[in-house]
C-alpha cells in the first residue's frame, strides 16, 4: 500500500524548526478571534457562578467554555419558601433557604428540578418545580 504524501511537510529540518501553517491535508485553519482558546479557563467560584460543565448563564459566554449557554427564565419562589439543594436529588446538601417571592433565575428543568441562580448574584442550585412559578410580565 501506498504512502499518500501531505501537502506540507509538518515540521521543517534544519535551522527552522517551526510547525508549518498551511497544512490543510493534516490541520484545519487556525481559527481567529474571540473563540479563540488561549489557554486554560477560569475556574467557577463554587456556590455564586451559574455555570456547570455541560451549560452556563448566557452572560458568562466570553468567559467560561461549555457545550451550551442558556437565557433565564425568570420564575419566583412561590408562599412557604423554597430549600436550594446542590443537586437534583431531595437527600441533596441543603445550601440555604430562599425566601417566598425572591426571584430564581431558572437555566435547566430536568424531571421536578428546576437548576438556576437566586437573583442576579445569588447562589446557584436546584429548586423543586412545585416551589416556583413563572414570572408573569
Amino acid at each position: 500500500m501506498g504512502m499518500t504524501s501531505l501537502s506540507a511537510p509538518a515540521f521543517r529540518f534544519g535551522e527552522n524548526r517551526q510547525l508549518t501553517d498551511n497544512d490543510s491535508y493534516t490541520r484545519g485553519s487556525v481559527p481567529q478571534g474571540q473563540l479563540v482558546m488561549t489557554g486554560p479557563g477560569e475556574t467557577a467560584e463554587p456556590g455564586h457562578l451559574p455555570v456547570r460543565g455541560d451549560l452556563a448563564h448566557i452572560r458568562l459566554a466570553g468567559r467560561y467554555f461549555v457545550p451550551h449557554y442558556a437565557v433565564p427564565m425568570p420564575h419566583a419562589v412561590k408562599d412557604g419558601g423554597a430549600i436550594l439543594r446542590a443537586s437534583g436529588s431531595d437527600d441533596a446538601t441543603e445550601l440555604c433557604q430562599v425566601e417566598s417571592g425572591a426571584v430564581f433565575n431558572v437555566l435547566d428543568i430536568v424531571g421536578k428540578w428546576a437548576w438556576g441562580q437566586v437573583g442576579e448574584h445569588g447562589f446557584v442550585g436546584y429548586l423543586t418545580l412545585d416551589t416556583i412559578e413563572v414570572v408573569q410580565g
